[in-house]
């Protein structure tokens, strides 16, 4: 008679008691996974190894199994928070320990730059470089940049745009009635249409640039409709056309040549001229500010230094209102670092105060083969294991990687109703373990009693 069964079930049922109430401690925890009590029964073993009527000893606390399972996703208004959806998990270091690994996407930027979380872990991933350029490799703590954005010149300028058939000519002509070139910037009456860009020069200072188009009444050679094109820059005229040849201009800075000209075929479509790219040089000027703006390219002494590249091949005539349809340009001026976005990919994108942005690293995930094997270490990390296996990494959406949202947390997969549930039964266990002990109890009282 032993009193060994209903100890180690009191001990069981303590123990399962302590995991359901680590689990309730934690229903409001953000990336905790919920654990369950496993348990073996226990026999004594028989000195020759056989026995056909063993009687069990109790039962042992066999292992704590985490459930890897995925909790809710409920989204936040910090766009710092990260969830993942699916496999994989956050790697963090403190730059001494090995690797620790999170489902909690409670990150911070730190005064260094440092994504964090609240045990000031840094968040690992793929650094970028100065142009933005994704770098992978070893994943490294990632470091967002805490200086400005410097700015870009203007080398290409991309146009599309439409110009109206319908549209009557507007050249003027001399006293003879010969149609001449040349407009007055401030009469729209001598053009028939006219739109703007801003373009940027080495200090990232912002040049207006105008475009003018003015169609002629004598077709060319070829019969094809001509439009002519007169540019300004800070509302000067341009001093070299598309050729290299100087463009005159009258007493008030009117243009009288244009800066190049289009034609088109009689039944519109694409330009037939020009045939290619356009090497666009804007002289140094003043902007409306009063400011001086330097040249584009900056040294204008050097002819051979190539200016914007000014694509119109996109253009059209076709019998509809005017109207520009498409316009980028690759320069910008410098800005500060305003904010940031993190993409489902795990690229965490920099956005600066001029609008630009650039990518400032990546987020590498990593996961295992056996999840349930890592050890928590608390503050909702855990560490590898032999038995987790060596951490497969890669970033959000490869392979059987998990995807990341930005704005949101995943919550603990703690199951509260279920786990209040289970409380109720292992109560219900404890007291019938107790019970069996105080009925050996009794019968040990009883053989006590004989006389």
């Amino acid at each position: 008679m032993s009193f060994q069964q209903g100890l180690s079930g009191l001990n069981a049922s303590s123990k399962n008691l302590e995991v359901i109430g680590h689990n309730v401690a934690n229903a409001n925890t953000f990336g905790m996974k919920a654990s369950r009590a496993e348990f073996a029964d226990m026999y004594a073993s028989a000195l020759n190894g056989a026995g056909a009527n063993l009687v069990g000893i109790g039962t042992t606390l066999q292992a704590v199994a985490q459930q890897f399972t995925q909790g809710n996703i409920t989204t936040t208004e910090n766009p710092m928070d990260m969830a993942i959806n699916g496999a994989g998990f956050f790697q963090l270091s403190d730059g001494k320990s090995p690797t620790m690994y999170s489902r909690n996407g409670q990150f911070k930027v730190d005064r260094e730059g440092f994504i964090v979380n609240n045990d000031e872990l840094k968040l690992l991933g793929y650094p970028a470089d100065g142009t933005g350029v994704i770098q992978p490799g070893l994943a490294q703590p990632l470091q967002l940049p805490t200086k400005g954005i410097d700015p870009q010149i203007t080398s290409n300028i991309k146009m599309e745009f439409n110009l109206d058939s319908r549209a009557k000519p507007t050249a003027p002509k001399d006293s003879s009635g010969t149609e001449v070139t040349g407009i007055t910037l401030n009469t729209p009456s001598t053009y028939n249409n006219a739109t703007s860009l801003t373009v940027y020069d080495a200090k990232g200072q912002p040049v207006s640039l105008t475009l003018y188009f003015q169609r002629a009444a004598t077709p060319d050679a070829s019969g094809n409709t001509v439009y002519n094109v007169y540019a300004t820059a800070n509302g000067k005229s341009l001093a070299v056309d598309a050729t290299g040849t100087g463009i005159p201009v009258d007493a008030n800075g009117n243009p009288q040549a244009p800066y190049t000209q289009m034609t088109f075929l009689p039944q519109g479509g694409k330009p037939v001229t020009p045939a290619g790219k356009l090497d666009l040089k804007i002289p140094p000027g003043t902007n409306a500010a009063g400011a001086p703006t330097l040249g584009i390219p900056t040294d204008q002494t050097d002819p051979s230094l190539p200016g914007i590249s000014f694509d119109i091949l996109g253009a059209s005539e076709n019998g509809s209102s005017f109207a520009v349809t498409d316009l980028t340009q690759d320069g910008y001026a410098p800005g500060q670092l305003a904010g940031i976005v993190v993409e489902g990919n795990g690229v965490v994108t920099a956005r600066y105060s001029n609008g630009e942005s650039k990518p400032a690293g990546q987020i590498e995930f990593a996961t295992f083969r056996n999840p349930q094997g890592l050890q928590p270490l608390g503050g909702n990390v855990w560490a590898r294991t032999f038995t987790s296996g060596d951490p497969v990494v890669g970033t959000p959406g490869d392979g059987n990687m998990g995807k990341l949202q930005a704005g949101a947390l995943e919550e603990s997969n703690i199951d509260l109703t279920a786990e209040l549930v289970n409380m109720v039964t292992a109560q219900r266990v404890y007291q019938a373990n107790a019970q069996t002990i105080k009925t050996q109890d009794q019968v040990m009282q009883t053989l006590v009693n004989l006389r």
